[in-house]
């Protein structure tokens, strides 16, 4: 009578622990499904978008182009990069990663940082094109030549750089915050991300391309 309960004992011991194990496979499957499976995180990306973008195109108002000190320079470049990370925590505290279902997107890289430098520096050149319509933005984040009338050869000739220098940072910052997010397969996303948002901050009377590639003004 004892072996025979020390048998079922024994036996529904190891049934019990075959379900635990199987339970415990079954778990490491979803959790594997929704690791891989993070969908892309529209809303941040808007943010960051929204960000870079205005930097860029108010890079040259009077308040950012006054003459500062080395010391002056390098408190913005601190006081910027703290007011992005307190905005990471202040959203990761209010809505969680893992209960969103989205992750959230970094763009502090010294690669970013220096993408989104000389996109600044370069808006000063290309503002003149953007008001007078030589220059307009493209509805797939990047910028083309919309007319060159009352343009001398010169002109010419430096709008095409510009636009060229212009269109490899964007296409690098989009590609280098997806790489530095660990989502390369982001990029299409962040890029038609970026796309809504340039038009969507440009002055009007600057020229855009529709969904159906019509040039018009804002």
């Amino acid at each position: 009578m004892v072996k025979i309960m020390t048998t079922n004992t024994l036996s529904l011991r190891k049934h019990h622990f075959h379900q635990l194990l199987f339970a415990m496979l079954i778990s490491l499957t979803v959790i594997s499904c929704v690791t891989i499976n993070i969908y892309f995180p529209a809303a941040a990306a808007e943010k960051v978008a929204e960000q870079i973008v205005d930097e860029v195109l108010h890079s040259e108002d009077p308040v950012i182009e006054e003459k500062k000190t080395d010391n002056d320079q390098g408190y913005l470049h601190q006081k910027r990069h703290f007011t992005e990370k307190a905005l990471l925590a202040i959203v990761n505290f209010i809505v969680p990663a893992a209960q969103a279902g989205q992750a959230d997107i970094s763009i502090d890289s010294p690669k970013i940082r220096s993408i989104r430098n000389s996109m600044e520096k370069r808006q000063s050149k290309l503002s003149k094109y953007y008001k007078s319509g030589a220059v307009g933005f493209t509805n797939n984040g990047l910028i083309a030549s919309v007319s060159n009338q009352g343009l001398s050869i010169k002109q010419k000739s430096s709008v095409n750089k510009l636009i060229k220098a212009e269109n490899n940072d964007r296409r690098a910052l989009y590609a280098e915050i997806a790489n530095a997010n660990g989502h390369p397969e982001w990029q299409s996303d962040i890029q038609k991300t970026f796309s809504r948002t340039w038009i969507n901050k440009i002055s009007a009377g600057w020229m855009y391309q529709t969904s159906a590639g019509k040039w018009t003004r804002k």
